[in-house]
């Protein structure tokens, strides 16, 4: 991940049109009117073989016939020349100095194999002098903040704080057209076509960054690297709302798979929680993207949602039904107004109103009754947001009832969505929404759609933030077993495990299975039967079926040895004529377990080809391909994340119990989602995995039936992860001067009360030290930050007080920039055990790990009056650098050696 550079592209001093043309509606004569006609102050000149003869100027700019004729380097090239002279041009233009380009040809990899080896050598040009590609085959980008149009688009965009980034310059077009209309501006817009280099990954953590960016909305057909685009996206997501359109939500991208849970994957599916675990708000169309922007572009510095409930307010009563069926019908909740607002409503309403909500107040209803009623609403605790609607009559003043409705909404702490229905009725009550930057719609459709969004981001938002509770977080596992399960059916050349591996495999993650007993033939079966004891179960031993019942596999409730040689008899036929090519190694022999009460999960996983390993969790049983109740999310799960997913699906709601049927064991479920995250982190090798079913119920969980399938890793280790799991591989000790051990290992996301206490065990003077200013306890929202990490961009390491694993002693971060040029460390040593040399262990142990992930410079911010630690970075070689604009600061740096 990088953003080197990309302040040429788009902050440049300067820039060059290369391919500039005079002939009217060409590409090169569009960009070059754009480049000159959108206010960029910085100088603009454009390059075409003919510039003799055009007497050296074009448009106004300055015109020269090749690169290298250039009067000097610009920032930024803009290429508008036919495909196979940009290769060329890149490695003419990178030598005189230019740092970024965008190419607008198209021809490249979009045309097959022989375009994507001319873009290849695109990139190649660029390589050797870090300049940065935007395209090829793109519309191109814009700046409206420093005037800058490097585009062919039909307009410039209005100066606003929303950047928009698209792969369609046709959505990139549609998206200008509909905001200009509605004095929506932006502060960015990217169209990456070809998407060669910079990527969404790299514009994420740019636009992370820029003071001038509030919101981000992203159009995406694909990603190209998963972990790059999951680390960026979760980092700008904490900082700012990140909005996603995707595209191909119903492609045959998944092929059927042999297991449920492969059959039930499906890019899209995965992709949806990608943007969950990002903290992203997913929208489905242009329709909502515009919703997106009405209500981002109209709610800057507002507070967010605090709950779920919406209260509508109307003066026709139909309406007002009809919001709240769609209302329902999108999952939302309903506002039950307290009977202390209905009892203040009655008073200032007519008696005729609804006495409920939705608040029908009326159709003559004029503004200062919608005055009453909103400020009332919006009092009442049960109210999260409001929803206020106008329906046109001929008695009131619908724009009356606009502007004090926009008064009420810009004075308001919770957030007010409107809609005056109507045509030409409406529009003066909308332009007086629109003017004041409050969201308005067309329909009340479209406004509950916004309200959902806000719902839904808010809830991405929470998980985002969310501490787990204390206490373990990865179940115990036998490792070695697991192993020699895996390798074993490696080393025979196997693709799936038999039920009795399968079974056994989780059993290691502390999973618990169904006792499985593996027979060779009728008698043998009838034997273990009686042993284990009745009902049992007989299924089908071959690693050709996966799916047993639909051959006659599976026979249940058999109630005697007899039954059992039967049943098994009889399946050694059918089998035969349903899959007469299986090998059939003889069956697996279980008691049957008697859970009346118990719930048919599924639990699974399956290997996306961008994402890597996906956790699938629904309804299951046979009919699971039918019901398709599912929901999946990335690994690795903490048990917030684990509950989240299940309560994703509609099953979740039986699963909390209804009538005499008790409530499912949600830890045990949970449990048995971060044992299976831990073992695709464990296992490379295997890529799909269902449980089905596992049953459920209040006493706990247990896997009745179980399909793994493995092949050799495709990445090693945890790199196939899109999310970074926790590094227990740097787990490890620090020493003080005298040699006394104090463990230490990453942090993770439930060590926020260790943190607490370690607090609590400083003095204030130290805590001011580190934070720079007083603090006794970790707000909520920085002890999710400092706690929840992205362990491929930064590093925490706790160190305990001793092997008793209870209390801190200190804490040591390391935050990197995307480039890894910089990472900036702090440290905090509890005040008892300072003065021992932890400080200068913990703070050697940073720079070493700095070293090893290939950092080019540590620095840190320290106070003047904090000698202990001026004295510790000058011992260990950092140098004091002045801060500007910071007079009781400096800014202590180490430069490192390059990682070999």
């Amino acid at each position: 991940m990088t953003i080197r550079n990309l302040d040429k592209m788009f902050a440049p001093r300067s820039v060059a049109l290369i391919g500039a043309s005079a002939r009217e509606g060409s590409v090169g004569q569009v960009v070059l009117k754009n480049l000159t006609g959108a206010g960029f102050a910085g100088r603009v000149m454009a390059v075409n073989p003919k510039a003799a003869s055009m007497n050296g100027s074009l448009g106004g700019v300055e015109l020269v016939a090749d690169v290298t004729s250039l009067p000097e380097a610009p920032d930024l090239a803009v290429v508008a020349t036919p495909a196979q002279t940009v290769p060329g041009l890149i490695s003419e233009l990178g030598a005189k100095g230019t740092r970024a380009a965008v190419v607008i040809t198209a021809g490249f990899a979009e045309l097959g194999e022989e375009g994507k080896a001319l873009q290849m050598r695109i990139l190649e040009a660029a390589r050797p002098t870090l300049m940065r590609i935007v395209g090829p085959n793109c519309l191109g980008i814009m700046v409206p903040g420093v005037g800058l149009n490097a585009s062919f688009a039909h307009l410039t965009p209005l100066k606003g704080d929303i950047a928009f980034v698209s792969q369609s310059g046709a959505i990139v077009t549609a998206v200008l057209d509909w905001a200009t209309t509605r004095g929506i501006g932006f502060s960015h817009v990217v169209s990456f076509g070809g998407m060669s280099d910079v990527d969404f990954g790299d514009m994420l953590d740019y636009l992370a960054q820029d003071p001038k960016t509030r919101s981000i909305l992203l159009y995406i057909e694909s990603v190209r690297e998963a972990r790059k685009f999951m680390s960026a996206g979760r980092q700008a997501a904490r900082l700012k709302p990140v909005i996603v359109i995707k595209s191909g939500k119903h492609a045959a991208a998944a092929k059927a798979a042999a297991s449920h849970t492969g059959a039930l994957a499906g890019s899209d599916a995965v992709y949806e929680a990608a943007f969950q675990r990002a903290g992203m708000l997913r929208v489905d169309g242009l329709d909502d993207l515009f919703e997106a922007i009405e209500t981002l572009s109209t709610r800057p510095e507002r507070k967010p949602l605090a709950g779920t409930k919406l209260s509508i307010l109307t003066n026709g009563g139909g309406v007002g039904v009809l919001a709240t069926d769609f209302l329902l019908d999108l999952g939302g909740r309903l506002a039950e107004i307290t009977p202390e607002t209905v009892e203040a409503l009655d008073a200032v309403l007519p008696r005729t109103w609804s006495h409920g909500n939705p608040v029908d107040i009326i159709g003559d209803a004029p503004a200062e009754r919608y005055t009453a009623a909103i400020d009332l609403l919006l009092k009442d605790k049960n109210t999260d947001a409001l929803l206020v609607m106008n329906c046109p009559t001929a008695v009131v003043d619908n724009v009356a009832a606009a502007h004090v409705v926009a008064d009420a909404a810009l004075k308001s702490g919770k957030p007010v969505f409107t809609s005056w229905l109507g045509d030409a009725g409406a529009r003066a009550g909308r332009e007086v929404f629109l003017n004041r930057r409050v969201p308005t719609f067309d329909t009340p459709n479209q406004a509950i759609t916004a309200f959902m969004h806000q719902v839904r981001y808010q809830r991405n938002q929470r998980l985002l933030m969310e501490i787990p509770p204390a206490g373990p977080a990865w179940p115990d596992r036998d490792l070695t077993t697991a192993r020699r399960i895996v390798d074993t059916v490696l080393a025979e050349k196997r693709e799936w495990l038999t039920e009795m591996e399968s079974k056994t495999l989780l059993a290691a993650y502390g999973i618990p299975v169904v006792d499985t007993r593996i027979v060779r033939d009728a008698e043998e079966a009838a034997r273990i039967a009686t042993e284990i004891g009745f009902p049992a179960a007989v299924k089908i031993l071959s690693p050709q079926i996966t799916h047993k019942t639909d051959v006659g596999g599976v026979a249940l409730g058999l109630e005697n040895a007899d039954a059992v040689r039967a049943a098994a008899t009889k399946m050694l036929a059918d089998v035969a004529k349903a899959a007469p090519h299986a090998t059939i190694e003889g069956f697996t022999v279980e008691a049957m377990v008697s859970r009346p009460s118990a719930f048919e999960l599924i639990l699974g996983v399956v290997d996306d080809a961008t994402f890597g390993p996906v956790i699938l969790f629904g309804q299951g049983g046979t009919a699971v391909e039918v019901i398709r109740d599912k929901a999946m999310a990335l690994p690795p799960l903490n048990r917030v994340l684990a509950e989240d997913l299940i309560r994703r699906t509609r099953i979740s709601h039986l699963l909390e119990g209804y009538r005499d049927r008790p409530g499912a064991d949600f830890d045990a479920i949970s449990g048995t989602l971060m044992a299976l995250g831990d073992l695709v982190a464990d296992l490379p090798e295997v890529y799909e995995l269902d449980i089905n079913p596992l049953w459920a119920d209040h006493s706990g969980v247990i896997a009745v039936d179980a399909r793994v399938r493995v092949r050799p890793p495709l990445l090693a280790g945890t790199r196939r992860l899109a999310v970074r799991p926790y590094p227990s591989s740097l787990e490890g000790e620090l020493h003080d001067r005298k040699g006394n051990v104090f463990p230490m290992r990453p942090v993770r996301p439930e060590d926020t009360a260790l943190i607490d206490d370690l607090l609590e065990h400083t003095d204030p003077d130290d805590l001011r030290m580190r934070f720079l200013s007083p603090l006794r306890r970790l707000p909520r929202q920085l002890a999710a930050r400092l706690t929840q990490i992205d362990y491929d961009r930064e590093m925490a390491f706790v160190v305990y007080t001793d092997e008793s694993r209870k209390e801190l002693a200190a804490v040591g971060r390391l935050s990197e920039d995307p480039d890894r040029e910089r990472a900036e460390y702090a440290i905090l040593v509890r005040t008892d055990k300072q003065g021992i040399g932890l400080g200068h262990s913990l703070m050697k142990h940073l720079i070493a790990y700095a070293e090893y992930r290939g950092v080019g410079e540590i620095f840190g911010h320290v106070l003047r009056e904090n000698g202990h630690m001026l004295d510790l970075c000058e011992a260990l070689g950092f140098v004091r650098e002045r801060l500007e604009g910071e007079p009781g600061v400096v800014e202590m740096r180490l430069a490192l050696p390059k990682a070999k």
